[in-house]
């Protein structure tokens, strides 16, 4: 079986796995935090070697105050020793999305995990907080314009390699494969430019019930594809 070198995952239903035992949402987010660490042991002894996942949305500062307070919460809490736990198991962690928005403390926290394990050569680990699409698309060219306007580049050397560079992924391979958990079949301004040639695959579970079987099926509907590209199989 063909594995997938970068799988990124929409991380959904969270809530509604808590509603369903009768347990308040921020429950759901504790449970799929949980996931994720499990995940990010599981892929890599698969073979994976770049795994994304959809953390937090520029949407989502719309939820209720207290369900952001209680995302932002999770996440200082996973600051506290990530460090330790990525070098521990020789991982690179990298949060993708506009982090301006973030408090001091989270961007500090996030710069020092992203420095401290920039070196390790184990699994990629990509976290997209405050992330959009169209968003780093947008960023993305003003980045851009402001390099040509020092005269650091002009327009003949415009290429999609070129802005490629700009994103917030610049250095990655495009994922392979996408999984949507909890039934939904969008995918929610996540990575636009990026999964141009991705293959999609969507699950009923919830994320807080995902695992290394419901992730084995996304693998091998993955390897039952016809993957082509301009025309030409891969």
């Amino acid at each position: 079986m063909q594995i997938p070198e970068h799988v990124a995952i929409i991380l959904d239903g969270n809530g509604r796995w808590a509603k369903a035992k009768g347990l308040p949402r921020n429950a759901g987010h504790i449970q799929g935090a949980k996931t994720v660490e499990d995940m990010c042991e599981i892929t890599w002894n698969m073979g994976i070697k770049y795994f994304t996942v959809y953390a937090f949305s520029t949407e989502n500062w719309s939820r209720p105050d207290d369900e952001v307070a209680a995302l932002m919460k999770l996440l200082r809490n996973y600051m506290v020793n990530a460090k330790k736990r990525a070098n521990k198991n020789n991982m690179c962690v990298r949060v993708i999305g506009d982090k301006t928005r973030l408090d001091k403390d989270l961007q500090d926290s996030i710069a020092d995990l992203e420095a401290a394990t920039a070196a390790n050569t184990g699994l990629h680990f990509q976290i997209a907080i405050n992330y959009g699409g169209r968003d780093e698309i947008t960023r993305a060219t003003k980045r851009m314009y402001e390099d040509i306007k020092a005269g650091k580049l002009v327009e003949d050397e415009i290429t999609d390699k070129v802005l490629n560079n700009y994103l917030d992924t610049a250095g990655l391979p495009d994922p392979d494969l996408l999984i949507r958990t909890c039934s939904e079949q969008r995918i929610s301004n996540f990575l636009l430019w990026q999964l141009a040639y991705t293959e999609f695959y969507f699950s009923d579970l919830a994320w807080p019930d995902f695992n290394k079987e419901e992730l084995t099926r996304a693998i091998e509907a993955y390897n039952g594809r016809n993957r082509k590209f301009g025309g030409l199989k891969e």
